[in-house]
């Protein structure tokens, strides 16, 4: 469901009419009308780099890990998710969508704002660390500080005037619905680790 709101938000900015959304965003981008040489400027930077190159450089080195403990299904997974999924997901729909970006935008951007690629990488990126790194009971403080960090995602790639609100918003739906129904496609073999780890047989 998550998915198809996010495809549906995206043909509902084709056309040469309004998108129904854009007055919002609109709204919230005068918001975001300080300076860029304010203090918010260099913790959205820096969030900004997390969410690029970085940003897909910690799943490879996520998943290398994963590797060599022999939890080769957990990293098939967080690959998934992180990787082919922003090459499934959301490629396709900036190529399909092709919505321009906010004016004159702080930090360097490619062509194709809808969705947001930066939070869509956040968004896979904690969701998966924490269903393969942390037990079961761990994982409700864990999901309070990914909602965190995907919400300054979002507001760093606004007010960097990268991307409007609804692009953010649609990155971190299309994030979450990858990673449920990838967690939901991996749950056997996920179990099968559990099992396996718990009685020392992951390198078998």
């Amino acid at each position: 469901m998550l998915l198809i709101s996010v495809l549906a938000m995206g043909l509902g900015t084709l056309g040469e009419g309004r998108a129904v959304f854009q007055g919002l965003d609109d709204q919230w981008m005068n918001l975001m009308s300080e300076s860029s040489s304010d203090a918010g400027t260099g913790l959205a930077r820096a969030l900004d780099r997390l969410g690029g190159p970085l940003g897909m450089i910690v799943p490879l080195i996520l998943a290398g890990c994963l590797t060599v403990y022999g939890r080769w299904r957990s990293s098939v997974f967080v690959l998934a998710a992180c990787v082919m999924g922003n090459i499934v997901v959301v490629l396709p729909l900036k190529w399909l969508v092709d919505r321009p970006r906010p004016p004159q935008p702080w930090v360097l951007v490619n062509d194709g704002s809808f969705p947001s690629g930066q939070v869509f990488t956040v968004t896979t990126l904690v969701l998966t660390a924490g269903v393969v790194l942390l037990p079961t009971v761990a994982r409700r403080c864990w999901w309070a500080l990914a909602v965190a960090l995907v919400i300054a995602m979002m507001w760093s790639r606004t007010w960097l005037h990268a991307q409007w609100l609804s692009d953010t918003v649609a990155g971190a739906a299309a994030g979450v619905g990858v990673v449920l129904l990838l967690w939901s496609a991996f749950a056997r073999l996920l179990r099968e680790e559990a099992v396996r780890a718990a009685s020392g047989r992951l390198l078998d």
